[in-house]
């Protein structure tokens, strides 16, 4: 029998799961989608179901499987990705979980975050786990779950329940394996960077029992996760990657210096900063790329933008002002501006570089002039002008890495951007979003640097295929990969400076309004 040259990547996302299947020159073979709900049971409270979540991945699975015409004996492993920090809580004997998952964009632990501010307790928690206190990540999710759904407390100290991100939930239910890889157990606000294992201080601070956390693995190994049973039954897992490493992954961003930026839900950069543990002076966060079986973690700097393509569905289904995300092309080009608006999407607050939970989404500068038009156009817009405020903070942490520079203070983003001078010198983009080649044009507009989109969009599962292949063997080295990557088009900047500052100048303006609103 010949050896199976397939690897399926299984990407869990926050509106929905696709499984794809990649041959040995990472060629998409056939793919499947299936969307799941957003639960809304109050203002600032995002949950999904994790059952359906499952069920949808049993889905996408069979499906991709069957438009290719292959069974699981024709693959050599699976890998999976995964929205990160949403956090699951359930029963080690039924099963089930105790509540909706919390998911990342929920703001309901915002007192909490609050308080433990106050309490000085933030500088600590950066220099552990390299991330500030924010409802973001999942301690407080955890800690806010252990204590409000009844008898969880008591049914975790007696070692009755598991708790994990969507990953450990979903490797969980394929293998029975209670595990975590290093980037996903890092968006926990829970694991040391040094030592990548849950911090005993951590712990005690968040008040998290450690017998119902995962064991924390590499992102790429042949025995830590298991041999899945059911739709994969006797497929190998062997990759695992929170969604944003993966996709860095998938970009073939080996080089300490390499950028990318995936568009998504959200919007999140990230820098290959090698073996070093850069702490970000900027309001970034610090983070595990990845981990290849025994060989040293590989680290980056973060930027991450809570609502970026989840602003175009907000337009969708609470406005109504697009039937579909495809057609807010077309829309915007048929202005030449947004008419003089802004629209800042912060509905969970803002993320990097400002970290303000209490900061809300608003639409400023409106006059009767603006139409439709221009409020899609400023949407888009809005996007860009996110990915500009963490380019400049990332620009600032690179030079401080380098040692290129002194050290000066974070002034935010007020500071001048540099453009093509900067040290990053291209965008690496991907994520469902690259596929409107006027958004590409406007950020590298917005930017002033050239916007590189690769010729396989979806490098989220590709990264996660990437790892699996390599720990199995399907690919021999991160070089190999590096000579697989090509691009697909560049976007070079046509805007002048003067009109690329007065744009972003206002944009700082309508930010000021949003922050501080609760």
């Amino acid at each position: 029998m010949a050896t199976p040259t397939y690897v399926a990547a299984i990407d869990s996302g926050t509106t929905g799961t696709r499984c794809i299947i990649f041959d040995r020159d990472a060629h998409i073979v056939d793919s499947a989608y299936e969307e799941h709900r957003q639960i809304y049971p109050q203002p600032g409270y995002v949950e999904h179901d994790a059952d359906e979540i499952w069920t949808r991945t049993r889905g996408v699975v069979g499906a991709a499987l069957a438009k290719a015409r292959l069974t699981p004996r024709d693959l050599r492993a699976v890998g999976i990705t995964n929205q990160r920090e949403t956090i699951v809580l359930w029963d080690r004997e039924t099963g089930k979980p105790l509540h909706n998952a919390l998911v990342w964009q929920d703001t309901r632990t915002a007192d909490v975050c609050g308080s433990l501010i106050a309490d000085g307790v933030e500088p600590l928690i950066r220099a552990r786990a390299g991330l500030p206190v924010a409802t973001y990540f999942s301690a407080t999710k955890l800690a806010w779950l252990l204590e409000h759904v009844p008898g969880a407390r008591t049914a975790a100290e007696r070692g009755e329940v598991l708790c994990g991100t969507i990953d450990t939930w979903l490797i969980w239910n394929l293998t029975g394996a209670h595990v975590t890889d290093v980037t996903n157990a890092s968006r926990t606000q829970l694991m040391n960077l040094h030592t990548l294992d849950w911090d005993d201080e951590l712990l005690r601070l968040f008040n998290i029992p450690r017998p119902i956390l995962p064991a924390i693995v590499p992102s790429a190994d042949t025995n830590a996760f298991g041999v899945a049973r059911g739709v994969l039954d006797g497929v190998p897992v062997c990759g695992d990657l929170g969604d944003q490493q993966a996709a860095l992954f998938g970009q073939a961003c080996y080089t300490p210096g390499d950028v990318k930026n995936t568009y998504g839900t959200g919007c999140f950069m990230l820098l290959n900063t090698g073996a070093d543990v850069v702490m970000s002076r900027t309001g970034l966060l610090t983070t595990p790329a990845y981990k290849i079986g025994s060989a040293p973690a590989v680290y980056a700097l973060e930027g991450s933008i809570a609502i970026a393509g989840a602003a175009v569905q907000w337009l969708r289904d609470n406005l109504g002002l697009i039937q579909q995300a495809s057609e807010t092309e077309a829309i915007a080009r048929s202005v030449a501006d947004t008419g003089g608006c802004y629209f800042v999407p912060a509905f969970s607050g803002l993320f990097a570089p400002y970290w303000d939970t209490s900061a809300r989404g608003v639409i400023v500068g409106l006059t009767r002039y603006v139409t439709r038009a221009h409020l899609v156009r400023a949407t888009l817009e809005a996007i860009c002008y996110q990915t500009r405020d963490i380019l400049t903070a990332m620009q600032m942490d690179s030079n401080l890495a380098q040692g290129t520079g002194p050290q000066p203070q974070y002034a935010g983003p007020q500071a001048q951007y540099a453009g093509p001078q900067s040290p990053i010198s291209h965008l690496k983009v991907d994520g469902g979003a690259t596929v409107n080649e006027f958004l590409m044009q406007l950020q590298a507009d917005v930017l002033g640097v050239p916007v590189v989109r690769p010729t396989v969009h979806e490098t989220t599962a590709l990264g996660a295929a990437y790892a699996a292949g390599l720990a199995v063997g399907v690919w021999g080295s991160l070089d190999q990969l590096k000579a697989q990557w090509q691009a697909d088009q560049v976007f070079e900047p046509a805007w002048e400076r003067s009109r690329r500052d007065a744009a972003y100048q206002g944009w700082q303006k309508a930010v000021e309004k949003a922050k501080g609103w609760l």
